[in-house]
This record gives C-alpha cells, structure tokens and sequence, in this order.
C-alpha cells in the first residue's frame, strides 16, 4: 500500500510538472513585453563599505574576551551563513507572491546587502537551488558575487567575503535511495576558477513548486501583474536542455542543465572540474524533506561519501535542530503498516488517531468504536507520511492532533524529526567491509546556517519579524501539515577560528574544520585538547594521544542588542531600503553580553562493531559544567580517564548553553500539556504577511547555544 501510494505521489509530481511547463508558456509569454518583467533581476548592491573601525574593533573586543579567560588570540572568530537563498531558486520566489502573503522578488542583490548591512556578517555564500538555476541566472549568480566583493573593501581585510555556491537537492521516496540535500561552496569566483554550471538533481522539486506558483497566478488575477517574475522563470526554463551523461563536464556546453542524481556522480563531476569546493549535508533529520527510516550510514559506502569534500555538517538552521539522536522516536515510527505505541519522546500520529477517532464515539467501548479506532490507526500507518493527521478521523482538526510525530524536550527541533539524520547518529555509525581492519566512518565538523528563503543571510540577530526573518508560512499552512510553520526558526550561524578576514583563510579554516555553528546568537567559543606539553589542538582536530586527554572551553555571551540600526548603516542604506531589507532592525551590539550558564559535554564513541546498538554509543550530556556568574565568560576543563582503557575512538564535542532568552516560535505548536508531558491541545502561529493579519512572533523562552567541532581521539594506551 505505501509503494502504491509513493507512485500515486511522483505520478502527481510529473502532473504537477507538465502543468506548470504549459502554464509557465501560457503566462510568460503573456509577460514577455510586459513593463517591469525583466528576468532575471540581479537587484541594487551599496556600492560603500562599512567602516573599518567598526570591522577592527570586532576583533579587538574578541581579544579582550579571550585573554580575559586565560587564553590566546592569535586567530579571530568571524560569523558567516554558507545556507542563503534568492528568487532564484523557484520554492524562495513563490513564498515571495501575493497568494502567500509575500513580499515580492528577492534578488541576490538583497541577500548581498542584507548580509553586509542588516546582519552585519563577516561572510556568506549564495545556495540557490541547482535545479532551478538558468544558464542566465549562473551568470547573474557569479557577477552579483564578484561586485559584493568588489564592495566590500580590501581583499586582504574585506568588510565582508562573499563565496559563490548552489544547493543540489535530492529526495528518495525510500531511504535507500534518499541521499538528501548538501551545499557546495566555491573558493575561488573568477571565469574560469568556477564551473560553468550548477550541477543539480532531480528537478521534480522545482517542478512542483513552480506549478504551485502559476496556479497561485491563476486564481489571484487581481494582482495578477505582480506574478510577472514568476512567469518570466518559469519560462526561461524551457529552452534549457540537459547535459549529456557520460560527457566530461568540460566537455559540455556551457547553457545545458547538469544533473548528478546520486552523490557519487556529484563527487565525480567536481573532480572532474578540480576547483577547491566544500560540499555542506544539511536538513538530514527534517521529516519535510527526508523519508521515514533515513539512514545516513548508506552514505558511508563506495564514493558516496568525500572525505576531502564532506568536512562539515549544518547541525542547525532555521529549519531547525538535526543534533540529536534517540531511537525512542525511531522505533515510533510505523513499520510494515503496523501502528506502534508512544514512545517517551514521540507519540505516532497513527496512534493519536486511533484516540481522536475514539473521542469522537458516542461509546468508547462499543465494537463500532474500537473497529473506527482500528481503522484509524491502520490508515496512519499506511497513508499517514503522505497525508495531512486530521484526514485520518473524518470530523477532526489539526489541533486534535496535538505533537504527534514531533521530538519532544529537544532544542527547536526539526519537524517529523528524522534521527537516521542526525549529527550524533552520523558520528557514531560505520561502514564494515570485509577485508578491512577499520570502519569507515563520517569525521564531520559542525557548523550551522540560515537556510533562508528569503535572501536574508544571518537572520538569527534579532528574535522579530516570524513571517519575514523565518521561512514560516503566514497562515500557518502548507500542503499536507499546517503544522510545519510552527517548525521554522531564526536561522543559525558558522564561526570560524581564522586567522584572517581574507577569503582563503576563512576557506580553510572551514576545510580544517576549526569552525561551530550557534543558534544564531554571537557567542564567542574556544574547545581545545591540552597535549602534556602544552600545546594544545583545536576543535575539527584528529588526535592520537597516549594517556588521559585534558581539554579546555572558553565560552562568552553573545551581545545585547540594541533596537534599531547603527549610525553606520542608516548613512549607507535609504531609509527604504532599511525598511524592506532589515525591516528597520539590525545587528546592533550593545555593551554587556549574555551569560552563558554552562558547557555540556558530549561524548560519542563510534561502532566497533556492526552490531552495536548506536543509542547506546553516544553519553549526551556526559558531563556538564556549570559556569560562574561572571560578565567576561566561562572557562571550564574536563579529562576523561576512560580513555585509554577504553582502547576505542572516541569523539569529544561541547555545548555552551547560553542564559533564556525570547525566541520566535521558541515552544513550538505551544501546546497545553499533561503532567507526562503530552500535548493535549496546541497553539500553533497564524497570521503575518504583507497583506496578512498582524504578525504574532510567538516568542518563547530558549537557551541560546553554540555546538563546538568535535575532537576526534584515538587512544595509544597510558602515558
């Protein structure tokens, strides 16, 4: 029944797609002469860079904090977001339209000065959709880039690097052949240091988006001109031809669409070019994007995996949390069309329909009743990956069905959350061949990013605006669960231990993985293993020692923040554009920094074997720290004496977990609860948009964090 209805689904995909490539003809051939329809739109760039005693004193103030918890500064942490993007990738641009609420076309032009002026960030990368990408819009892509950073000052000591890159998004419907979606960063952006083409996967994705665009356009003909952009697109797509298989990829023309449909292919084609790149797995436990039963250990066999590429892994977004692994979640997810029983952290939607069906009884214990409650929980089972809960029980709401399928107690977690996906899953499974004394294993770094659809790079900086700095829905409404808006956050950002601004320092520190990623917040983060002799090794380091290790953390707070904008960027921005940009709020640092209460530690200690249970392979948290109340940071040190009889890897990675603070969407679905913690009703946010009713941020109480790189040790028996 489930592969029946999987096929049903990609034959509504393929629908889908033919659809909107015929009205995509219909319509933009309607736009092609219409005024103001010019595709596509690189958007304004501010051509004055900001001050560099604004940029100095960042560095200086850093120093400060540093030497103030007994450490070096010889590297400066810079703040980035490598998860941004524009109109250009077809899902950002019909969030965009009027049928949505949206704000209009979004061009890489704004999300450069957004970046620069409304986050105030040290770097970015631009990562719109391959797949939707134009042969026009690449080269638009790679000019925006190069005049940011003509902008942007001294190259040795720019105001801001902006990296060229795009997001190649593949979706299996099983998990065997679900790969997931990974950002490719760029160093280099002159004509002939890039690729000539985005390469891509299935564009079935794009399709679907795209049709849900034009159909949009069709039933709002009141501002029907406003969906110009959208049609002209749409378009533009048609003329482009895929690229041969099999072609080398400088052998191709440079206007084909290139596809790599399985990891593999993607690794060969970018060895192929040759160009230094980073190739970024992201959003791998969202439950939106990601098939029950993900498993990312299927990754860890033959090319499937780089090592050399795949040094990083968004362990947050806006999108939400993919941190953590439980398998209670897991073994709650329906198998075999057979509904099991809550968990501790999850209860199966199939399951609560069985109880809203048996609520909606006249008796509850008749054989009518328990047959409807049967049949519920079989149809959630079967049909409920595919369909919104409330169509399981004829009668019912969303609300009715309270969190089921959501990740309970965790930081902002993902929706549907899938912990196949997960960081600490990642860094605990193998890959066993026979033959081979050791398994393969993921040595990923953490970092974190926005993944806005909006053009809005570093939107975490300030917790306001739901429907604009989040890629929430106003109505709260989406496809098959108007639930998933009340799963989008603020997005995140990537710290990186540099010991310049330039771009090539920034490049490999992130390449050596001395690099973390926060919730969004600014907070300042040192992890380092203490050699017996004291030097030390940073956080993405690999460490064989003999011996007990001994690491350190020094943490600070990220900065209060101040309402409004610095003097800096009201002289550079219009007072109209710092409405629509920033929305009239920027990274606006005050004095006095936030506490950061305590550092948890995590330890990890990968598979020896295959038949390790992994929930038992990761302590989270092992050890936790508590800080003083002191305004300048914490400074904590932990061992771990296990080590060396342990005679086994082991993965060593810290969180700083900062005083509450209000978040939007920070209580996801906002539910009332019983005293076991069951959501018995939620209060999932509505409203917001341009044109919408007024914006409810639903802020909530977060600890802020930031999640160091790990340490990856291997023991050499005792010292």
């Amino acid at each position: 029944m489930k592969r029946l209805s999987k096929l049903v689904l990609v034959g509504a995909l393929a629908l889908g797609g033919l659809v909107a490539l015929g009205l995509a003809i219909l319509f933009g051939a309607v736009h092609l002469n219409a005024r103001g329809s010019q595709w596509p739109l690189a958007g304004e760039i501010t051509d004055i860079a900001r001050p560099d005693a604004e940029v100095n004193a960042r560095e200086t103030a850093q120093r400060a904090v540093a030497e103030g918890l007994g450490g070096r500064a010889e590297k400066q942490i810079l703040f980035g977001d490598l998860h941004v993007h524009t109109g250009y990738s077809t899902d950002a641009l019909v969030q965009t339209l009027p049928a949505l609420h949206g704000e209009g076309s979004q061009p890489p032009g704004d999300a450069c000065d957004f970046a620069r002026f409304c986050s105030s960030l040290d770097f970015w990368s631009i990562n719109d959709h391959a797949e939707s990408v134009t042969p026009a819009e690449w080269k638009q892509t790679r000019e925006v880039i190069r005049r940011c950073n003509r902008v942007s000052g001294d190259p040795a000591n720019p105001d801001m690097v902006s990296f060229l890159g795009w997001e190649w998004g593949q979706i299996g419907f099983t998990p065997e052949t679900h790969y997931g979606h990974k950002n490719v960063v760029l160093l280099h952006t002159e004509e002939g240091k890039v690729p000539t083409r985005p390469i891509g996967a299935s564009a079935a994705g794009e399709l679907l988006w795209g049709g849900i665009g034009l159909y949009s356009s069709l039933a709002d003909r009141d501002h029907w001109s406003k969906y110009a952009d959208l049609h002209r697109a749409m378009l533009d797509q048609i003329p482009v031809e895929s690229c041969a298989e099999g072609v080398d990829v400088r052998d191709l023309p440079a206007d084909c669409r290139e596809a790599a449909l399985t990891p593999d292919v993607l690794f060969e084609k970018l060895d192929q070019w040759d160009f230094p790149a980073l190739v970024i797995p992201h959003g791998l436990a969202w439950g939106t994007t990601n098939p029950e039963g993900t498993d990312l250990a299927l990754q860890l066999g033959g090319r499937l995996h780089d090592p050399q590429r795949q040094r990083l892994l968004e362990v947050y977004s806006g999108h939400g949390n993919s941190e953590v692994f439980t398998d209670s979640i897991d073994v709650a997810v329906a198998r075999e069309n057979e509904c099991p029983e809550p968990a501790t952290d999850v209860e199966p939607c199939c399951w609560r329909a069985g109880e809203v069906a048996r609520a909606h009884c006249s008796d509850p214990e008749s054989d009518a009743c328990r047959t409807d409650v049967d049949q519920a929980r079989r149809s959630g089972a079967t049909l409920g990956p595919l369909l919104s809960p409330k169509s399981l029980v004829p009668g019912s709401t969303l609300e009715d069905f309270g969190d089921c399928n959501q990740l309970r107690g965790a930081f902002l977690p993902a929706f549907n959350y899938r912990p196949g996906g997960s960081a600490q899953y990642g860094l605990a499974v193998g890959a066993f061949e026979d033959g081979v004394d050791e398994p393969r294993r993921f040595r990923f770094g953490f970092m974190a990013s926005s993944d806005t659809h909006r053009a809005r790079g570093g939107n975490g900086y300030k917790e306001f605006g739901r429907t604009f700095m989040t890629d929430g829905s106003p109505t709260g409404s989406d496809w098959r669960d108007g639930r998933a808006s009340s799963f989008y956050y603020t997005g995140g950002l990537v710290a990186v231990h540099a010991p310049a601004r330039d771009r090539r320092s920034i490049f490999e520190a992130l390449h050596r993985r001395e690099v973390y990623g926060t919730s969004g917040d600014r907070i300042l983060l040192w992890f380092d293993l203490v050699r017996p002799d004291g030097s030390t090794e940073p956080m993405g380091s690999e460490v064989a020692i003999a011996g007990t290790p001994r690491f350190e953390v020094r943490a600070a707070g990220a900065f209060e923040q101040r309402p409004g904008c610095p003097q800096s960027v009201t002289e550079r921005l219009t007072p109209e554009r710092l409405r629509k940009l920033c929305l009239g709020e920027c990274y606006n640092p005050g004095e006095e920094r936030r506490a950061i209460t305590r550092i948890e530690v995590v330890r990890v200690r990968p598979q020896r074997t295959p038949d390790e249970d992994v929930a038992s392979l990761t302590d989270d948290p092992w050890k936790v720290l508590d800080c003083p109340e002191d305004p300048s940071g914490c400074h904590v040190a932990f061992e771990d004496p296990e080590l060396a009889s342990s005679g086994r890897d082991t993965v060593y990675y810290v969180r700083a977990i900062q005083e509450p603070t209000p978040a939007v969407n920070g209580d996801p679905l906002n539910c009332e609860r019983d005293d076991a913690g069951g959501c018995l009703r939620p209060h999932p946010c509505r409203g917001g948009g341009v044109e919408g009713p007024p914006v409810d941020d639903c802020l909530a109480e977060v600890e802020e964090r930031a999640w160091s790189s790990p340490i990856f040790v291997t023991p050499r028996g005792p010292a």
